[in-house]
């Protein structure tokens, strides 16, 4: 079946020194990175919302990225797109997507006219998959689009709009287990406030965690052995969401009794929307046992919001990618482009690139965190920087060996006290900034 991405070429790995605007100059899948295959660490996906489904509108213009199947039957539509968009996956040549459920298919009238019109095109998905070997890195469902999740879905004060979202979540749920998928999301684009002069924060926040606890009985009900993710975010659409950070989510999961059972899918440009850097939100996570899986965006630093840009600064990203090195790679997780073409990018080609210079990105990202590991200087002067509490007073304080006053005993006879020693930050930015060459 002809499709809108027929006249592109396949993209293949030429090397550094190519020339030729579609191939890979740096993602070569089965390249060794210190014992691993770069498509292993990776783990790369593309995301079909923004890839398939985004059509350049903005709060002031019109859609510009005219594409087939955004006009006609729906349904006809639908199943045009997911042809589509395998033309466009096996072209590229990574491994994973991911989707939400109203990505794949259109709202019906009801709950159960939804859940079968996506089981309706997830059949041709599934036949693709088969045909191409293309996998599924993680599925969810929309809980913030439709008017009915203004006020959040979880967190919403009517019960019965809880209850339609456990319902699209459990469909999904069920379909990313058919479909063979490695994980599952939750994000809350509205699980969140604008204004406390409505809200019972108390009330919202126990709705949530139940909300989330009865997803995590039902994968094990249904027998799904991926991991089920969170995704913070800040804010934006509402003033302040729950998921505000990793942080924030962590102390949530232990609140209500879900660490072990949920990990987090941590986003660039919703970290940096929070304050913090990709590398601290990743190693954070990591430090807490709840690294999942990431998506893979920048942020404009001129804007405050959500701009969901392709990552392209491959030294700026070798710190986040250094963070996953150290902690051993995503499990079940990936790294998925939620990232999205500009309103002007309006050719077939446009989303090509895009894809291309981000997957080059991650790779120069991790040689560059490769070169880093291998040196070894960077994290010889961590070490050493704690090393104190590796020795006998330090290892009796951690272990539980000691008590404040004998603290205070161990000061007092030390004499003049220790002494402070330079934390070498200049040196170690300038040695980071050395790796990132070739």
């Amino acid at each position: 079946m002809s499709t809108f991405f027929d006249a592109l070429p396949t993209v293949r790995f030429e090397g550094p020194d190519s020339s030729n605007p579609f191939a890979l100059r740096y993602y070569e899948a089965q390249r060794l990175v210190l014992g691993r295959s770069m498509e292993d660490w990776l783990r790369p996906a593309v995301a079909y919302w923004h890839s398939f489904v985004g059509n350049g509108l903005d709060p002031f213009g019109a859609p510009t990225h005219g594409r087939p199947w955004f006009s006609g039957d729906a349904m006809e539509s639908a199943l045009n797109k997911a042809d589509a968009a395998f033309a466009f996956l096996e072209r590229l040549g990574m491994p994973f997507f991911c989707f939400h459920d109203r990505d794949v298919a259109p709202e019906g009238e009801t709950l159960r006219d939804s859940n079968a019109r996506l089981d309706q095109v997830l059949e041709r998905v599934q036949a693709q998959m088969q045909r191409t070997g293309i996998r599924l890195l993680w599925g969810t469902a929309n809980l913030f689009s439709h008017p009915r999740y203004m006020a959040g879905a979880a967190t919403n004060p009517d019960p019965e709009v809880f209850a339609f979202a456990a319902g699209q979540v459990k469909h999904a749920l069920e379909a990313t287990h058919r479909l063979g998928g490695a994980n599952y999301v939750l994000w809350g684009g509205r699980e969140g406030y604008d204004t406390l002069l409505n809200t019972d924060l108390k009330r919202e926040d126990a709705q949530l965690g139940r909300f989330l606890t009865m997803v995590v009985e039902h994968k094990h009900r249904i027998g799904f052995k991926g991991t089920i993710l969170v995704e913070p975010k800040p804010m934006e659409p509402t003033k302040h969401q729950y998921d505000r950070d990793v942080a924030t989510v962590y102390g949530f999961l232990a609140r209500h009794g879900l660490l072990g059972e949920v990990k987090l899918n941590i986003e660039a440009n919703h970290a940096t929307l929070a304050g913090h850097s990709f590398e601290h939100e990743i190693a954070t996570a990591a430090a807490l046992g709840v690294l999942g899986s990431l998506d893979m965006n920048r942020g404009d630093p001129q804007n405050g919001w959500d701009t969901d840009q392709f990552p392209n600064n491959a030294q700026d990203l070798s710190l986040a990618m250094l963070e996953v090195v150290r902690a051993g790679g995503l499990g079940t997780g990936g790294m998925n482009f939620d990232a999205k073409i500009r309103r002007q990018s309006i050719a077939p080609e446009d989303l090509l690139h895009a894809h291309v210079g981000g997957i080059d990105t991650m790779a120069r990202a991790l040689l560059i965190a490769e070169r880093i590991i291998l040196d070894g200087r960077i994290d010889q002067a961590r070490t050493e920087r704690y090393a104190g509490w590796d020795g006998a007073f330090g290892q009796t304080v951690l272990t539980g060996g000691s008590s404040l006053e004998a603290a205070a005993e161990h000061a007092l006879a030390s004499g003049i006290g220790p002494r402070p020693r330079s934390g070498q930050q200049e040196w170690l930015e300038n040695l980071a900034g050395r790796f990132a060459g070739g």
